[in-house]
């Protein structure tokens, strides 16, 4: 069975949008687009490239795999069998592509998702993609989450998570911080969230 890690660059108050450039996401008047860049150092570009060159698949959003489609084809130097690793997207508009090893969810994305989990295969890496996210968080997909918490609050943006999360338990499996102050942490599912009282 494979597994679904959710990559994603957040702020303290958990906005996850735009987080490499202004023309990125600016939907909703998002005016903080590149909030990462002045954080980004050596220690991060370790980090993402000891994620990124695990063996993997992608999952990816309509608007995010456009990004990606825009940039990496013409960049595997950067990311080193990017285009050579399937590429799955949820898109209710995008059928088709020419950037190799693309496929298209179709319909019912929740149970598209399910049927990929339960096929042999790499693990699904999803980067960026919101909405797919509140879509994986709704319905109980997401096993791990590889986050990187930046240093500040933005008050407003797509957040990761918004209404629609369900209750769920995680363990702590790693953890690092940057000499810029951006923690590294990473979550593994840990079942059903329990409770008590003192």
């Amino acid at each position: 069975m494979r597994k679904i890690n959710v990559l994603t660059f957040m702020t303290l108050d958990g906005v996850m949008q735009a987080p490499g450039g202004p023309e990125e996401d600016p939907s909703s008047g998002f005016r903080y687009g590149g909030w990462t860049v002045p954080y980004f150092d050596d220690f991060l570009g370790q980090t993402m490239g000891e994620q990124m060159t695990k063996p993997f698949d992608l999952l990816l959003g309509r608007k995010t795999f456009e990004i990606f489609a825009s940039y990496w084809p013409q960049h595997e130097d950067e990311w080193p069998g990017i285009n050579s690793v399937t590429k799955y997207v949820a898109s209710n508009t995008l059928t088709s592509h020419e950037w190799s090893n693309s496929v298209f969810l179709r319909g019912n994305v929740a149970e598209e998702v399910k049927q990929l989990k339960q096929q042999e295969g790499p693990d699904l890496q999803v980067h960026g993609s919101a909405h797919l996210i509140q879509t994986l968080l709704k319905h109980d997909l997401v096993d791990e989450f590889w986050l990187k918490i930046f240093p500040l609050t933005l008050g407003t943006g797509k957040r990761l998570f918004a209404e629609g999360t369900l209750p769920v338990a995680f363990t702590l499996h790693e953890a690092k911080t940057s000499p810029a102050g951006v923690i590294v942490a990473s979550y593994k599912r840990a079942g059903e969230v329990r409770t008590g009282s003192f």
